[in-house]
C-alpha cells in the first residue's frame, strides 16, 4: 500500500488524471520553486503545479468543462494540498 503522505504530489496528480481521463499526453510540473515566499507557498515545495493534458474525454467540451473534469479528479488535493493549478487541456488533434 502506498503512503499518500509521502508520495510526491506530482505522482499523485499524474496517477489520478491517468485513471480518470486516460490521457494520450500528460505532463505534470511542480512550479512551487517559482513561488517560494509568495502567498500560498506552504513551505512543502508542493503547492503550485502545471498540467498539460490531452485526452479524448475532452472532445466537444469547453475549456471550463475540461477544467471541471480535472478539478473533480483532484478535488481533495485541490482542497487540502494544492494552492494553484495551471491547466492546458486539449482533445487529440487540437
Amino acid at each position: 500500500m502506498t503512503d499518500l503522505a509521502t508520495t510526491p504530489l506530482v505522482d499523485q496528480i499524474s496517477a489520478r488524471l491517468t485513471a480518470a481521463l486516460d490521457p494520450t499526453h500528460l505532463i505534470v510540473s511542480n512550479d512551487s520553486a517559482q513561488h517560494a515566499g509568495h502567498m500560498g507557498d506552504n513551505g512543502t515545495g508542493e503547492s503550485h503545479f502545471s498540467v498539460e493534458i490531452e485526452s479524448a474525454a475532452f472532445a466537444g467540451l469547453s475549456r471550463v468543462q475540461r477544467q471541471r473534469l480535472i478539478n473533480q479528479a483532484l478535488a481533495d488535493l485541490l482542497r487540502d494540498r494544492i494552492h494553484a493549478l495551471a491547466i492546458r487541456a486539449r482533445a487529440p488533434g487540437e
